[in-house]
């Protein structure tokens, strides 16, 4: 069974989870990581449960065109959404208390160039 470390707010939680977890619908029922994973709409618009992946990166599938749409360049930088992932290995997380304001909102709400 695959073995979740999760970090937030200088806390380390620890929980186990059947393979191939979505762990914000998880928290959603109120199972590990809930309370502690901060998450919104569940289907990759918000980005509210954008974490940073410290270990088990290689296990997960290439970031999705959502999270390239709202992530962008913070890919890079190991963040991946929660809502997008199926967990099927050990994995190490971490959520920031505070993601900037704008970190998300610029791609979350650019539209198509209009047509001439």
């Amino acid at each position: 069974m695959p073995q979740v470390i999760f970090h937030k707010q200088g806390q380390v939680h620890h929980g186990e989870v059947v393979p191939e977890t979505n762990l914000v619908v998880r928290a959603g029922i109120r199972q590990f990581p809930y309370p502690h994973l901060r998450y919104g709409c569940g289907m990759g618009k918000c980005a509210r449960c954008a974490c940073r992946v410290l270990a088990g990166a290689e296990h997960l599938p290439e970031p999705n065109w959502k999270e390239v749409k709202l992530l962008g360049e913070r890919l890079s930088g190991g963040y991946r959404l929660m809502c997008q992932l199926w967990i099927g290995h050990d994995i190490e997380l971490a959520q920031d208390d505070d993601p900037p304001a704008n970190a998300f909102t610029a791609a979350a709400s650019s539209t198509p160039p209009a047509r001439a």
